[in-house]
């Protein structure tokens, strides 16, 4: 799939929020905002209204919309309904990249949502969360690879319990960057795993998640919005 909507051909610092009169605090710092759906009150509304005001703003940020499922730790708990808004926002000017379970895509069961995305050039970022640990790194690779193949990004979010893990996943990460042939965005969540939020981005992970309001961090191990700026602006990568 080519990227129509956001190009996450450098590293793209997402603002999370479930309430989009936040979006101006973010500016400063972000590039795209994740508007959690799951997490907002009426989120189709909340799109529709910023979208007709979208285009007024020069320095307002795009969207990057999320249902997340709750069987991948969201709040969304009917397929069918999440998955038909996510179709309804993606035709909105504003919101430039929706993020779509891996495994939603693999059982069909996003397939129509994918050819809408594809349809008004909205950039598809296919997404896979482990809670529990962090796989090998022979499945963690096929995982993302996997989702890079659904989608315009592969997205793999797992959870470290110590370094060894957290070095599992930059080493995936570096692997599949290196390779060049696909866009990928990783993070392990969890104390052990928060460093790599700042530190992916140097191996080639190419989006990153911070809440706008820190006490409204939506996984675990997140940094601030400023302070993961800062931290990626300082880490910035070097060539091989």
């Amino acid at each position: 799939m080519g990227l129509e909507g956001l190009e996450f051909e450098s590293f793209t610092l997402a603002a999370s929020t479930a309430d989009l009169s936040e979006e101006p605090a973010a500016r400063d710092h972000a590039d795209v905002i994740e508007f959690r759906m799951d997490l907002a009150t009426e989120p189709v509304a909340a799109l529709e209204s910023y979208d007709s005001t979208y285009g007024e703003t020069a320095d307002a940020l795009p969207v990057l919309a999320t249902n997340r499922a709750d069987w991948e730790g969201g709040e969304a708990a009917d397929d069918e309904v999440r998955l038909r808004a996510l179709g309804e926002v993606a035709k909105l000017d504003a919101v430039q990249a929706i993020d779509i379970e891996l495994a939603s895509l693999r059982d069909g069961t996003a397939t129509a949502l994918s050819k809408t995305a594809g349809e008004h050039d909205v950039t598809v970022v296919a997404s896979a969360h482990d809670f529990e640990e962090t796989p090998s790194v022979a499945a963690m690779s096929e995982t993302l690879t996997d989702a890079c193949r659904y989608g315009d990004v592969g997205k793999l979010a797992v959870t470290a319990m110590n370094r060894s893990d957290a070095l599992a996943l930059l080493t995936v990460t570096h692997q599949l960057a290196q390779e060049g042939e696909y866009t990928i965005a990783t993070m392990a969540m969890g104390a052990a795993g928060s460093h790599t939020r700042a530190v992916a981005p140097v191996y080639g992970s190419r989006i990153g998640y911070a809440p706008v309001d820190p006490a409204k961090a939506t996984a675990p191990g997140q940094y601030d919005l400023e302070t993961l700026s800062r931290l990626v602006t300082q880490l910035e990568p070097v060539d091989d």
